[in-house]
């Protein structure tokens, strides 16, 4: 692939998730007995990279892995899945980035993230990825890498006239305004819209105010997700917050829907350009809804070929 014809392009982590399921989650200082172990492949940018990538849209990542057997491996796992490694680095620095995962059998999770070679990616990495930018129709950002190279891709992709859809996750307050402004979809869940704001996001109305002060802030348009009950979609256009309901499924493994979310979002974005983003909500929605039928994070993640033809 020829630099330019990538249609949406991931700027972020990569994770290798280290997974336990137990009846529970345990307390501290608990030792408790798990009945399964897996080893998968997560990290926000990467997780959203590999959905918008199964559903059929030209990906590529940035991102720093070790050089080690994660690192082999997670590179590996990019071209099974049909991304472009063109920017994907490896260093000795310092160790791929891990994730140890307890999963509950309610589906909840508790996660330790350790960034290691996340933290590692710079500006000399996105100087390398200018010109494939140009060509592309959206960037998706995250904050599991370091925010000033968040921000910076951010800004490289509004001056290319380059959709924007940024994920402040995980949050950290104090961000900086401009990562409002260059957001053209900005997209949280209830506790990065609630440690942001400073409202308490517990219902739908709840994340409509959080999203009016998203937009106040200058987000081109505010998607607040909440789980089971769907998400709220305001933009600069039409400021009326609208409640997109999720249908009820009974949840496996709630471990990366957000992830799967976006990376649908993202596709629909660069798929289906005129397409309302009430109605790319709607249909994210489904793909998500699926993912945390399955067990595992990346997965889970369902391919085209394995959903309904009415979501293309």
């Amino acid at each position: 692939m020829t630099d330019g014809t990538y249609e949406v392009v991931v700027v972020g982590s990569c994770m290798t998730d280290l997974v336990s399921q137990a009846p529970r989650l345990p307390k501290a200082g608990e030792t408790i007995h798990g009945h399964g172990f897996f080893i998968g492949f997560g990290g926000k940018g990467a997780n959203q990279c590999v959905q918008a990538a199964r559903l059929g849209t030209k990906t590529a990542m940035v991102c720093k892995v070790g050089k080690d057997f994660f690192g082999d491996n997670y590179i590996q796992n990019f071209k099974n899945n049909g991304i472009s490694t063109e920017f994907v680095r490896q260093t000795e620095q310092a160790a791929t980035g891990a994730a140890t995962i307890i999963v509950n059998d309610e589906g909840e999770n508790a996660i330790v993230i350790v960034a290691g070679a996340n933290l590692l990616l710079g500006e000399e990495e996105l100087q390398w990825v200018e010109p494939a930018l140009g060509g592309a129709k959206v960037l998706v950002c995250q904050l599991e890498i370091e925010p000033d190279v968040t921000l910076l891709a951010l800004r490289m992709a509004r001056d290319r006239g380059v959709k924007t859809i940024f994920n402040p996750a995980p949050a950290i307050a104090g961000l900086h305004a401009d990562f409002y402004r260059t957001s053209d979809i900005f997209c949280c869940n209830e506790s990065e819209a609630e440690l942001l704001t400073g409202v308490v996001v517990r219902s739908v109305e709840d994340a409509a105010r959080a999203g009016e002060e998203f937009l106040q802030r200058g987000c081109g348009s505010v998607i607040v997700t909440l789980g089971p009950q769907g998400c709220v979609v305001l933009t600069a256009q039409d400021p009326t917050p609208r409640h997109i309901p999720a249908k009820p499924v009974t949840p496996l493994d709630t471990t990366g829907a957000g992830d799967s979310f976006i990376g649908a979002l993202a596709f629909y974005t660069a798929q289906y350009p005129t397409m309302p983003l009430e109605e790319m909500a709607r249909r994210a929605n489904q793909v998500a809804a699926i993912s945390v039928q399955a067990a595992g994070t990346q997965a889970s993640y369902p391919s085209r070929g394995g959903l309904p033809p009415h979501l293309f």
